[in-house]
């Protein structure tokens, strides 16, 4: 791989640590390499918000903090859900990544998930947002409703996984919402991206983003 095709799959990678464990100097590590190999943002706990976004200000870098809410279960209400965007946002939070009441999706209640997708939104301040389905847990024909709503929706990103349940992203799923995600809405491919090769297959499939913790050292180490 190219100096060039190595920048730009860096360009697309959520460099991403959410270990129940993360230090401080775990995510201030995080950041620094998120700043030398010019990722898209860093994806990190809640907690950790504003004192990266002030380390990122102090450094007089460009890098998006990203977050995740709702997570990893997203079985918080709909009010729960806002507060923790709200309140990212405010502490620094370029991007939200939230996770869907996938209780709701196996019931049906569609217009549930929708609205609660948009008052998340409403609640970030035009904040980029990627609504996480989880595709290990639903049915290709529940991911496929999922397309339609996040396309539907005011999200901007619909995003495969948390990382954390079963199985992180796979080939099939990002084929499938490219097929059927429409209005120019994007598609996050997370979870599980273990090799350069695998990266790469993602985004000629139709993934705009890449959430990994390895894609870095994997680069680092050719």
């Amino acid at each position: 791989m190219g100096e060039t095709d190595k920048k730009k799959l860096l360009s697309m990678c959520d460099h991403t640590l959410l270990k129940v464990d993360s230090t401080w100097e775990d995510v201030r590590t995080l950041i620094d390499e998120g700043i030398e190999f010019g990722c898209a943002s860093v994806c990190i706990p809640p907690s950790f918000v504003a004192p990266a976004a002030e380390y990122i200000r102090d450094e007089g870098a460009d890098l998006t903090v990203c977050t995740v809410i709702g997570f990893p279960n997203g079985y918080s209400t709909t009010a729960a859900k806002c507060f923790e965007a709200k309140d990212a946002v405010e502490k620094g939070a370029g991007e939200i990544d939230m996770v869907i009441n996938i209780g709701w999706v196996k019931e049906g209640r569609y217009d549930f998930v929708l609205d609660e997708i948009n008052a998340v939104k409403d609640a970030i301040d035009g904040r980029l947002l990627k609504v996480i389905i989880e595709t290990c847990l639903l049915t290709d024909d529940e991911i496929v409703e999922m397309c339609s709503v996040v396309s539907e929706s005011e999200a901007d990103y619909i995003k495969t996984s948390t990382g954390f349940s079963t199985e992180g992203a796979t080939f099939h799923a990002v084929e499938l919402m490219a097929s059927h995600m429409t209005g120019g809405k994007k598609i996050k491919a997370a979870g599980g991206i273990s090799t350069i090769e695998d990266a790469v297959r993602f985004v000629e499939l139709g993934a705009d983003r890449l959430g990994t913790s390895r894609l870095v050292k994997l680069i680092k180490e050719q």
